[in-house]
């Protein structure tokens, strides 16, 4: 996983743990919300292994009722298809869990802290120029008014845009994935549309015709 993907995702929980009036915070306030980040991911490993030894246990539950307890053929079925689907459910757990220690690691690496320092700094300097580029994106809505995670996944992106040089395409890819992984079901469509407007804003500030 790319070093500066890790660094927005430790950005992002440690934005999270911000007042929602921050005063001017010292470097190393900032740098304890980043550690903070990182025992939440850590914390999001051992409830995620969690969760798989409870999905499995209950898979193994309905496969043994489905041979003791069941009344018919479709009702066994029915009871031998939820084990699977648990189970399923259980190894793509499994699965995550596999992939966050590497993520973790990362996430120690000076590279990876030093970015996400960066970004949080930026954005809770820049609030207020942020929310207001972001504000004449959202149509009838107000950037207060956003959930926390979208609010501050949008933030992100723009700050990456507008101060810290990265590219257009590839702030909103990766405010998109955030998304996916941390808001609701159609968070990442609405991300990426407002951040769509944001660009094309400041492409027309730039190039007035």
């Amino acid at each position: 996983m790319q070093p500066r993907r890790i660094a927005r995702e430790l950005a992002l929980l440690g934005l999270s743990q911000l007042p929602q009036s921050p005063e001017k915070l010292e470097t190393q306030q900032l740098s304890n919300l980043i550690l903070a980040a990182v025992r939440t991911m850590t914390t999001e490993v051992q409830d995620t292994l969690v969760n798989a030894a409870a999905e499995l246990q209950r898979g193994s539950d309905r496969l043994l009722n489905s041979q003791t307890r069941s009344a018919d053929l479709e009702t066994a079925r029915a009871m031998v298809e939820e084990a699977i689907e648990l189970t399923q459910t259980a190894i793509n757990r499994v699965g995550t869990a596999v992939e966050l220690p590497e993520l973790i690691n990362l996430a120690n690496q000076s590279e990876v802290r030093s970015y996400a320092l960066q970004i949080v700094s930026t954005v809770t300097v820049k609030r207020q120029q942020l929310d207001e580029q972001l504000s004449q994106a959202l149509v009838d809505w107000q950037v207060t008014r956003l959930a926390q995670i979208d609010r501050d996944i949008l933030r992100i992106a723009v700050a990456e845009i507008l101060f810290l040089g990265i590219p257009e395409r590839v702030a909103i890819n990766e405010a998109v994935e955030l998304a996916k992984r941390y808001s609701g079901e159609e968070g990442h469509r609405f991300v990426n549309g407002v951040l769509r407007r944001v660009t094309e804003q400041i492409k027309a500030a730039a190039y007035p015709q």
